[in-house]
């Protein structure tokens, strides 16, 4: 019963999040922690961190951690198999739509009014990201003063070397990651 409730709940999130991986976050959450309570939220952001360092899709990756985390390879699989079935379904059938009718009109006006809902999807999961990064907070903080020293030094940083292309992603993370354990050993 758990791999088909792991499965439903990840075909679910596979279904509705149009845009990308970063728009399926804040689904997947809603899915793991507010519905089931699988896992924490902490546990939710690590699952996150992993999944964006590790090589394939954001949200495929996030299926295949919680899964595992859940019910074992059984659940990985069924998470998995859960999140890119509707995927599968939906471009067949569009597939053979285009390939059928050739006018894209219709669904390029679908497709183009999804847009502003994608950008808020993202934006949800950009300002997670940072209320629990900068302030240790799952919600938006009560007091937006005094953010943490280091994660605030880390992310100016990082935007830097990101905006002025001074070195990779992967540089960058592992740069991050090294900066936050120095400041740490030299603030603390």
């Amino acid at each position: 019963m758990l791999y088909l409730s792991l499965f439903w709940s990840f075909c679910l999130v596979g279904a509705f999040c149009v845009g990308g991986g970063y728009a399926s976050i804040p689904l997947i959450q809603t899915q793991v922690i507010d519905i089931h309570h699988w896992i924490s939220f902490s546990e939710f952001m690590d699952v996150v961190a992993i999944s964006q360092m590790t090589p394939g899709p954001i949200g495929i990756n996030a299926a295949t951690f919680v899964g595992t985390k859940v019910a074992g390879i059984g659940g990985a699989v069924a998470a998995t198999a859960g999140f890119v079935t509707p995927s599968l379904i939906i471009m067949i059938a569009l597939a053979k739509l285009l390939a059928k009718y050739g006018d894209m009109g219709a669904i390029r006006g679908i497709l183009n009014g999804l847009r502003p809902a994608v950008v808020a999807l993202i934006a949800s999961a950009g300002v997670m990201f940072l209320t629990l990064s900068l302030w240790n907070e799952e919600r938006l903080p009560s007091v937006w003063t005094d953010p943490d020293l280091v994660s605030t030094i880390v992310l100016l940083v990082a935007l830097v070397l990101i905006k002025k292309k001074i070195c990779g992603v992967i540089q960058t993370l592992v740069g991050s990651g090294l900066l936050s354990l120095a400041l740490h050993l030299f603030l603390k």
